[in-house]
């Protein structure tokens, strides 16, 4: 039996099984125990996990596992976000339905996690683009189309010319679309929207109550969300002006620098621009080159900054017998604040570049701190700091905020065509949640278009709106439009023929409640209110950074709806919140220049010298950068093939083990390897102390002695701070202190043999504890360990082990020793020792017996329990 290997590719398969056939992971919803709801956010039905995903749900899985053996009734699901453009594209270049493609992918890939030894209630499995779940989608469409949060209306939108559908604006990345990589056109269609800005405020607010958030999330929320008091600020248009307008109102957060203003800038859109451009066919090109690039906030900051002298000018609101040019801007967005803009080039990047191009003036009217007004300048870079008002008549010498509510009194006392040129009012940065998308494959939006009737609901009791299979991608752009019966259907008030709404639903809607479904899977309602009240919020969310605009966003204000319409009664979605790193490799590329997979690369390593080779050619090759696993740069590692070599505990212990959860941690042979052989140390451990047992059976149990009593304390203090890690997400540190606890217990195990009696129960204890704590990591070795002792039922079912807490206790403290102030030596010494005692120990140390030289110290100090200094 010691030379007995453990072998993860026969254990596995084994308990994955008994787990099954136990049930042991299936949540009872009438469970009166304390709740404890851990969730992934869910895949992207592509076919293959990644170690990115072997990562994520590695992390989740160990939460899941600890709170269930801290006794809490644990809700651990798992589903599918299966709708979306990369089905459809697949089905296409294939041939097939895209249901096909994304439930054979689903099966694939659902084997793979099963695979991995994930504590998942697999009767609660989801996918969004089954009718059993978007029925409940498009019923709660409905009503919030009746509570006032649905509304449909024309609006520039970005338009993907590849996908060949509308895109939201956090789905534009550097100007293109964030699947397909084409530049994104601005375009105006009749689009539907979810009214999120109405929930600004509130959005905003509620941030401040996610303290388990990470503060980046929140800000990039916060920033996201944008909310900014200004002054709307009416500016007169110079008599004889040949247009309908007399004024331009404006929309500052910076009326503090109006004496600084050089122009006035309106957006390509705003009604005097469209007005101008019927007259001028060279306005109206700039405007048309303007739509070209999109309407995402990103895409206009980032692009070179271009205007278009209207040849209008206003009156400076300010300055008097002074004109200011007006221009339509590329960078100014008629759905923020008024459509126009005055431009401050001093103070602000944008207007500092605009006005360098157009050579516009630019005034300083900020002074820095500790700076003269004869020496202060700008240059290439624009002065936003804090500093005091100049050159600014009766703001002179304010601050900022000050002269801020100084100019908005000023403005508010004076009229422009009969109307106060200045007022307050808060503007908001985000936009209403357009939501209607021009594909098939995805949620179909339950609406009817009658020519009598007008724009109508589906009846509930028709849902749900089936997408047909039936359909062909042989021409461009959406196949429902191109379906010959499935969009023709007759009024459900009149009963005269009328149209099915063919656009279908942002796939981020269908991901914006899935939390919640997960409560009640079956039920025939969305959900069954007071179930998912009970459940709700998600005490810990993972998943990365990356989603924390468009998905976590968009859930909070869902959340909301979802409350307003009576279906939960709760605001926050997640209560915790947890963004996990990368996984990375090392990239190859061969003497060609194409990339390299690690599987077809040997890496040799001479002192500090790494080199590589082509495992068959036996070429050199070159040993790049680390970056994020990628197909592209091939530089990645099947989650299948480390299974099958090493076993999914190892792989799961690797990604837990190697660096902060947060950060991003670097898959490597040596790491993997390393923690293999961590598994079959364990395992001889198991059942070395098994053996020990087994040969000492007839001893009686006597009193522990020092050696015993030592490896509890450090048992008991293990299973502390594993506990207290694996709560605080400190898994890398967890799995430290299961080190030091293993070669604790091996060291211990050497020992037992001299005095078996009083040291076996503190070995037995500790390899049994030691289980206990790599259960939540390392699921099946724990498991089969836990057979190999003996112990009854399963470790998946075993409560979290109990920790003795007078064995947390130190009784002895290390006391460093001082000799005229620089650190010679210590002693461990009993707490509270007497100073005379503390003297005596001190003076019989080697290192102050030799500096002492047969002399007497001139004093002794003793902190108690701290420190010790001899003076000379």
């Amino acid at each position: 039996m010691s030379g007995e290997r453990y072998n993860p590719r026969e254990s596995e398969p084994k308990w994955q099984k008994v787990w099954e056939e136990a049930q042991s992971f299936v949540t009872a919803t009438d469970d009166p125990r304390e709740t404890y709801y851990v969730l992934e956010m869910f895949p992207y039905p592509s076919g293959r996990i990644h170690m990115g995903h072997v990562r994520n749900y590695a992390m989740g899985d160990v939460v899941a596992r600890y709170q269930r053996a801290k006794g809490k009734n644990v809700l651990h699901p798992m589903g599918w976000d299966a709708f979306g453009l990369p089905a459809e594209n697949a089905a296409i270049e294939r041939k097939l339905n895209p249901g096909t493609w994304t439930r054979q992918n689903i099966e694939a890939m659902k084997a793979q996690l099963k695979s991995m030894g994930l504590s998942i209630d697999w009767t609660r499995e989801i996918a969004t683009c089954e009718p059993e779940y978007y029925q409940h989608q498009q019923a709660m469409f409905i009503d919030m189309m009746q509570a006032g949060l649905v509304t449909r209306k024309q609006s520039k939108v970005n338009w993907d010319p590849v996908d060949m559908t509308v895109l939201a604006n956090e789905q534009v990345i550097d100007g293109r679309g964030w699947r397909s990589g084409a530049v994104v056109e601005q375009r105006e269609l009749t689009q539907w929207f979810f009214k999120i800005s109405d929930y600004a405020e509130d959005l905003l607010n509620g941030l401040d109550g996610l303290t388990e958030w990470p503060e980046k999330v929140r800000t990039m929320q916060r920033n996201w969300i944008g909310r900014s008091e200004g002054l709307r600020l009416l500016f007169e248009l110079l008599p004889g002006t040949t247009t309908s307008a007399s004024s331009i109102e404006v929309f500052t957060t910076r009326p503090d620098t109006i004496f600084g203003a050089s122009f006035v800038a309106l957006s390509p859109d705003h009604p005097l621009t469209a007005e101008l451009a019927t007259e001028n066919p060279s306005l109206a090109e700039f405007v048309a080159e303007c739509h070209r690039q999109g309407t995402a906030t990103e895409t206009l900051e980032k692009a070179e900054k271009k205007g278009f002298d209207t040849g209008l000018s206003v009156k400076h609101p300010v300055v008097e017998g002074a004109t200011l040019p007006v221009y339509v801007a590329n960078f100014v967005l008629m759905e923020y604040g008024t459509g126009a803009i005055f431009g401050c080039p001093a103070h602000d990047q944008r207007d500092l570049d605009f006005a360098r191009k157009y050579d516009l003036p630019v005034k300083p009217v900020v002074l820095p701190a500790g700076t003269e007004a004869k020496d202060f300048a700008v240059g290439d870079e624009a002065f936003t700091d804090a500093g005091t008002i100049f050159n600014s008549g009766f703001l002179d010498g304010l601050s900022i905020e000050e002269a801020k509510k100084t100019a908005a009194e000023f403005f508010a006392a004076r009229t422009v065509d009969g109307k106060p040129q200045g007022r307050v009012e808060v503007n908001y940065r985000l936009r209403d949640w357009g939501v209607s998308r021009q594909r098939y494959w995805g949620c179909p939006i339950p609406v009817i278009h009658c020519e009598v009737c007008g724009t109508l609901p589906v009846p509930k009791k028709d849902l749900p709106v089936v997408l047909p299979t039936d359909v062909t991608f042989d021409k461009p752009g959406n196949a429902l439009d191109h379906h010959p019966t499935w969009k023709h259907v007759n009024c459900p008030q009149c009963g005269a023929p009328a149209r099915r709404e063919t656009d279908t639903m942002d796939t981020f809607v269908d991901s914006s409640w899935y939390y919640t479904r997960f409560t009640a899977p079956h039920a025939d309602t969305p959900t069954i209110p007071e179930v998912a009240n009970r459940w709700l919020p998600v005490d810990q969310y993972i998943g990365g950074v990356e989603h924390a605009i468009l998905h976590l966003l968009y859930s909070r204000y869902f959340t909301r709806a979802m409350k307003a319409t009576g279906h939960v009664d709760l605001d926050e979605p997640f209560k915790g919140l947890f963004t996990q790193g990368m996984v990375t490799h090392e990239t190859y590329k061969a003497p060609s220049g194409e990339w390299v997979a690690p599987t077809d690369v040997v890496v040799e390593t001479n002192g500090d010298v790494r080199t590589a080779r082509h495992l068959q050619s036996g070429a050199a090759i070159t040993i790049g950068s680390v970056e994020k696993m990628s197909k592209s740069k091939r530089n990645v590692v099947d989650p299948d093939e480390i299974v099958a070599t090493y076993g999914a505990d190892t792989a799961r212990w690797f990604m837990l083990s190697d660096s902060p959860p947060e950060r991003d941690v670097q898959w490597t042979e040596a790491g993997v390897e390393g923690a293999s052989r961590f598994q079959q140390r364990v395992w001889r451990l198991v059942i070395e102390t098994v053996e020990l047992g087994a040969q000492a059976a007839v001893l009686s149990r006597g009193e522990p002695d020092e050696e015993a009593t030592a490896l509890r304390k450090i048992v008991h203090r293990a299973v502390h701070q594993v506990g207290t890690d694996i709560e605080g997400l400190r898994f890398n540190r967890a799995v430290a202190q299961i080190y030091e606890l293993t070669n604790a217990l091996v060291r211990s195990a050497g020992l037992v043999a001299a005095a078996p009696s009083a040291r076996l129960f503190a070995l037995e204890e500790g390899v049994e504890r030691l289980v206990q704590l790599i259960a939540p990591m390392m699921p099946h070795l724990a498991e089969a360990c836990w057979e190999l002792l003996g112990k009854p039922g399963l470790v998946a079912d075993a409560l979290w082990p109990e920790v003795d807490e007078s064995l947390l206790v130190d009784d002895t403290v290390t006391l460093p020793i001082q000799v005229n102030g620089k650190r010679r030596g210590e002693i461990v010494v009993s707490k509270g020792l007497p100073n005379a005692e503390v003297e005596r120990l001190v003076l019989a140390n080697d290192a102050v017996v030799r500096m002492l030289e047969g002399k007497a110290p001139k004093k002794i100090v003793v902190v108690p329990d701290r420190i010790v200094n001899v003076v000379l």
